[in-house]
């Protein structure tokens, strides 16, 4: 018997489910909030999504990862962008998101806000 894991959709789905933090499961463990993913008339893989709480630390992970150096050593610029992409991917909407966010970047909770607002007005400009 192969392994589930070979599947080419569930090979397919691994990186989008990796990015999002989730976790794969055989179908037959799913459960409560498990999605389970079919394919041609078969459950395949079932994806356990992350807490919000934790999905805050995976993006902050992530683009940490992308970026090649701690978020803190980033230059100011690099910095504001990191601040847009989140805000894009609702992490602000999370408890003590900005607190957690304005650690990771080695900045106050003012300088956060600061970001954020003059994301903001840029918008309202447009």
């Amino acid at each position: 018997m192969t392994d589930p894991a070979d599947h080419p959709f569930v090979r397919a789905v691994k990186p989008l489910v990796d990015a999002m933090g989730g976790q794969m499961v055989a179908p037959g463990l799913a459960q409560g909030d498990d999605v389970v993913l079919s394919w041609e008339g078969a459950e395949r893989v079932a994806v356990r999504l992350p807490h919000l709480s934790e999905s805050l630390d995976h993006l902050l992970a992530e683009l940490e990862r992308r970026h090649g150096v701690p978020l803190a050593d980033l230059d100011r610029k690099a910095k504001q962008s990191v601040v847009r992409i989140l805000e894009t991917r609702g992490a602000f909407s999370v408890r003590h998101g900005v607190e957690t966010v304005a650690g990771a970047l080695g900045v106050s909770r003012f300088t956060v806000y600061n970001y954020l607002n003059r994301e903001n007005a840029a918008k309202q400009e447009d």
